[in-house]
């Protein structure tokens, strides 16, 4: 057995950068003092999830990687000697900003970076507007824990994304969110959108025999588009095993600590049993890179 103590941190953003770091850097000190080594932040933890609406004002959150936000966290990982999962608004050139995870060693280096390949386009959700589609493709970001398939929200509703990642080589696959409900969705259709996105992720846990880690935010932010409702951020965040079993689950309304123990051994005792990768028919998926087949 291979154990590891991984923690993901589902809180509430404000508009105020530094009170949400300082928050941040507190409950991964506590999950740290608790025991993980491996702590996950959600998407774009620094601050309010801006893509509710489009102003080009925005853009001046972005930030260079290295930067300041680079220092910060990578002095946290240091101070805790953890892996820190991080995800900033990257500046990359003028007009080129992306939608990125930022991984850092024990030691506070930077271990690889993932930029967002799939950019949503949906009421409250314009990330078009503001992130170029990553270029770095679905390669894991190797630490002294693991190889960590990170993927970013909208990316967790494709299977393709998931088994390239498996594919090459990821011990774990995990998804920093920012997704809810907007606030004219009935009790009956939340229900559906929470469940989906929950079904979906361990799907992939269970179609490749890894664990996931799903962290999302909590709390409610206001939209600046004229008529939008807003967001209810929907938390819940979880971790399942290899073969999609819960292992543990946050709650939908409360910033926490959504904590377990994960057994890396275990992936491959359930690929023995359930050898889906053995028994692709890799000689028949060519129609996989068309758009659709008319």
């Amino acid at each position: 057995m291979r154990p590891l103590n991984v923690s993901l941190i589902q809180q509430s953003c404000s508009c105020n950068r530094e009170a949400n770091m300082a928050k941040t850097a507190g409950m991964a000190k506590k999950a740290a003092n608790e025991g993980a080594k491996l702590v996950v932040l959600q998407e774009l933890h620094c601050g309010l999830y801006f893509c509710q609406s489009e102003m080009t004002e925005v853009f001046d959150l972005a930030e260079p990687i290295p930067g300041t936000s680079t220092d910060f966290f990578g002095t946290l990982a240091k101070e805790l000697h953890i892996v820190l999962v991080t995800s900033l608004f990257e500046r990359r050139a003028p007009g080129i900003y992306h939608n990125t995870a930022v991984v850092f060693e024990q030691d506070g280096s930077i271990a690889g970076v993932y930029r967002k390949m799939h950019i949503p386009d949906d009421p409250g959700f314009y990330e078009k507007f503001y992130f170029t589609p990553g270029d770095l493709g679905f390669t894991p970001v190797r630490t002294s824990i693991g190889k960590l398939g990170i993927l970013v929200c909208w990316d967790q509703w494709y299977p393709e994304a998931a088994r390239l990642m498996a594919l090459a080589g990821a011990d774990m696959l995990i998804y920093p969110t920012a997704i809810g409900w907007d606030m004219s969705d009935d009790v009956t259709e939340r229900k559906r959108q929470l469940e989906a996105w929950e079904i979906v992720q361990r799907g992939h846990a269970v179609a490749n025999g890894l664990p996931v880690l799903a962290v999302n935010r909590v709390g409610f932010e206001m939209s600046d588009t004229p008529g939008a409702s807003g967001i209810c951020f929907w938390g819940s965040s979880f971790i399942a095993g290899p073969q999609g079993e819960m292992l543990v689950s946050g709650s939908t309304d409360q910033e926490e600590i959504v904590a377990a123990k994960i057994d890396l051994d275990r992936s491959e005792k359930v690929r023995r049993i359930w050898p889906f990768l053995r028994d692709r028919r890799i000689d028949a998926y060519d129609e996989l890179t068309r758009r659709y087949r008319d």
